[in-house]
């Protein structure tokens, strides 16, 4: 089989196209022939060695994947050759074939294609367990998306809106904006032209917002919590800027609010009956068509370093596929 491999700490450029041998799946394991694998942010940090889990060279990087069964080992029950599936690892899917976890895998419905279904694990997985699990968010309620346009910017805009919610999309650019908007977002913030926590008071009557979702860390996210209103709960979900904030804590408790940490990796392995549910919603809601993922690009895994780049650069408007 062919396979992406992370040989050193690096750049996508540093990564290599390599022929290795087809694998076997053990007890309880499945063997998958990948069709499609999306790419995260998170992918351009394991390459370099920045993310906060280091697997050491050499190793696939790729998370998400969908594929066609092709073996299964000794107590297999819940797939066969043949199913379509798509699946989540911490890494190693940028392969022709992977080694998944039996419990690790949900079938596919008829007629949800491959590059599709290959990205909706990491950004709508984290975002409903966000959303849902720990931000509870509820009809009516005002949240403010930092990051709108990035990929789990653009997945909290759509779900938010389908939970009913009145959405703030704030980015950095009138393209991104326009971006959310198409998406579904109320209102939009360009927190590089305008003041992020004034902006989110005035849109709010001076109230503040129900929930703050971060993904970006940074200068603004001190601002956001600012404007965060009584009770609110402001969701940390990553740091894509880079830097990570030093909140001053009496805002929150002057406020009443909380701060909620969103880990969805740790989650699915503590909860993952609430990781199914939470899939099957996503997937339910794009059966029906009110979920419509977006697919920024889709590349061959040989030029898996051109799809990184531009997921480095913050070209990505939607997934980055890579296709086998």
């Amino acid at each position: 089989m062919k396979a992406c491999i992370c040989t050193t700490y690096g750049s996508g450029s540093d990564l290599t196209i390599q022929t290795l041998p087809d694998p076997t799946p053990g007890p309880g394991e499945v063997a998958v022939r990948v069709r499609a694998v999306a790419l995260n942010f998170s992918d351009t940090l394991l390459i370099a060695g920045k993310y906060q889990h280091r697997p050491e060279p050499p190793f696939s990087p790729g998370g998400e994947f969908s594929g066609i069964v092709e073996a299964v080992g000794d107590g297999v029950e819940s797939v066969q050759p043949g199913d379509r599936v798509m699946g989540y690892m911490p890494f190693g899917a940028a392969r022709e074939i992977v080694i998944a976890e039996e419990d690790s895998l949900i079938d596919l419905p008829p007629g949800l294609g491959f590059e599709v279904a290959a990205g909706l694990t990491v950004v709508y997985g984290t975002t409903l367990h966000a959303l849902r699990d720990r931000g509870e968010l509820v009809k009516g309620e005002k949240i403010a998306v930092l990051g709108a346009a990035g990929g789990v910017g653009q997945a909290a805009v759509e779900i938010a809106v389908l939970m009913g919610a009145e959405v703030i999309a704030c980015a950095s650019s009138p393209d991104k904006l326009e971006f959310a908007k198409a998406l579904g977002a109320h209102h939009t913030i360009d927190y590089s032209a305008q003041d992020l926590k004034q902006s989110l008071k005035a849109l709010t009557n001076g109230e503040g917002v129900d929930v703050v979702y971060d993904p970006i860390g940074g200068q603004y996210s001190e601002q956001a919590l600012r404007a965060t209103g009584w009770l609110g709960r402001y969701l940390v979900i990553g740091f894509a800027a880079g830097d990570i904030p030093r909140i001053p804590l009496n805002i929150v408790m002057l406020k009443g609010c909380d701060v909620r940490g969103v880990f969805w990796g740790e989650s699915i392995v503590r909860d993952p009956d609430g990781h199914r549910e939470n899939m099957e919603q996503i997937l339910s809601w794009v059966e029906e068509g009110k979920l419509k993922p977006h697919i920024h690009a889709t590349y061959p895994l040989e030029q898996i370093a051109t799809a990184l780049q531009e997921i480095s650069d913050r070209k990505a408007r939607g997934k980055v596929i890579l296709t086998l």
